[in-house]
């Protein structure tokens, strides 16, 4: 999982990412490709 200051890019590495609120933190999940995971703050 990577670590970014803005999703934005990582988001659209994929078509199948989504962004995702989870306790106060900023997921980018992929159910298709397991690897483009991240995280903002």
């Amino acid at each position: 999982m990577k670590v970014r200051n803005s999703l934005r890019s990582l988001k659209l590495r994929h078509r199948d990412c989504q962004i995702v609120r989870r306790k106060g933190r900023v997921y980018v999940i992929n159910k298709t490709q397991r690897r483009f995971k991240a995280r903002q703050g």
